[in-house]
């Protein structure tokens, strides 16, 4: 624990401010804007960030660019292998791509048809493996030892982390009076570098996580105090499955710290939420990404008369996937 807060001082902020300068040729900034809906309804000022707008669909392509960026010449020459349930093994076959590097993704046979053709288009080898991103970690590992590739993490590590963290400058930047974030939690990479950004800022703004009731692997870990592995079921919120690493190194410790408050939502919750969405902002968005808005719709955050943010975190969802949401809520309104 020394050692991890030795590492998260102000020398690691400035980091996460080193990242925005280093991935700004290759990523592109996003809108935090206002959803005028969820501000009448809530009593509160709300605000969405749309990390759905990046050219991948996702917020992954910042720690992804982040690690690559600062990898030797020699590394590079190698290539890079990740493991992930689809959005960050995206985002490492975009950047790799981008800078002429070989990148091989593993991924376990859950990951969504969509996600698992648009890594193909983006150049990557592609390894299905398992039935788990722990299965395809384990595959991914094999590769580094064999052929010596970099492995990309998706969450637990610094320059991931400090990536992920520009979302929380561009959030200050943009609205420094924010009372409450929300943020999807899986791995906690997301939630570490804007947890550490905002707060570094203004330490009073209250961080919530939020995660599916089906597999939520991190939140399941702070309530025992320790990494723990759950089996892997089927949700709505897919980006948000796979373990946390029983010797995860910074994410479990930063969330734990960091975090004010961790929610659940249900199935039906999250599709609710997706459904609110494209009826009121016209956009689809994954499970993963409707997370926050659906403990705002469902009064699991008490925000009247606050500025509340939350992060919509990508876009890669399956079409079947989308009509099934959408029907099943026609039905229910019969």
């Amino acid at each position: 624990m020394d050692r991890i807060q030795e590492k998260i001082d102000h020398s690691y902020v400035q980091h996460i401010w080193k990242a925005k300068q280093n991935i700004k040729q290759l990523v592109s900034p996003t809108p935090f804007l206002p959803s005028a809906v969820l501000s009448e309804r809530l009593h509160s000022d709300v605000y969405l960030k749309l990390e759905n707008y990046q050219e991948i669909g996702a917020f992954k392509v910042r720690g992804a660019a982040n690690k690559i960026i600062g990898l030797s010449t020699d590394e590079k020459q190698r290539g890079v292998a990740a493991f992930s349930t689809g959005n960050h093994g995206l985002a490492v076959a975009f950047i790799a791509r981008k800078l002429g590097i070989k990148a091989v993704v593993c991924i376990s046979h859950r990951v969504p048809k969509v996600k698992v053709e648009a890594i193909r288009r983006a150049g990557a080898q592609i390894e299905l493996i398992g039935e788990s991103q722990d299965e395809a970690e384990k595959y991914c590992y094999s590769l580094q030892e064999k052929h010596g590739m970099t492995v990309i993490k998706p969450f637990d590590d610094l320059d991931v982390i400090a990536g992920q963290g520009t979302i929380g400058i561009e959030i200050m930047e943009a609205l420094p009076e924010l009372d409450t974030i929300i943020i999807p939690l899986s791995g906690g990479g997301l939630l570490a570098g804007v947890a550490l950004a905002l707060k570094s800022i203004n330490p009073s703004v209250q961080v919530i996580g939020v995660s599916m009731e089906r597999s939520p692997v991190m939140y399941e870990s702070i309530q025992a105090g320790r990494p723990v592995v759950l089996k892997e079921q089927p949700t709505l919120a897919d980006s948000l499955l796979g373990g946390i690493g029983v010797n995860n190194e910074y994410t479990f410790d930063i969330a734990r710290r960091y975090a004010d408050d961790l929610l659940l939502v249900s199935e039906e919750e999250i599709a609710d939420a997706m459904v609110f969405m494209m009826d009121h902002h016209r956009m689809i968005v994954e499970g993963a990404a409707a997370v926050g808005v659906a403990a705002l719709l469902q009064g699991k955050v008490k925000c009247s008369g606050k500025k509340v943010g939350t992060i919509i975190t990508g876009n890669n969802v399956d079409l079947p996937v989308v009509l099934e949401v959408i029907q099943k809520h026609q039905q229910q309104r019969r």
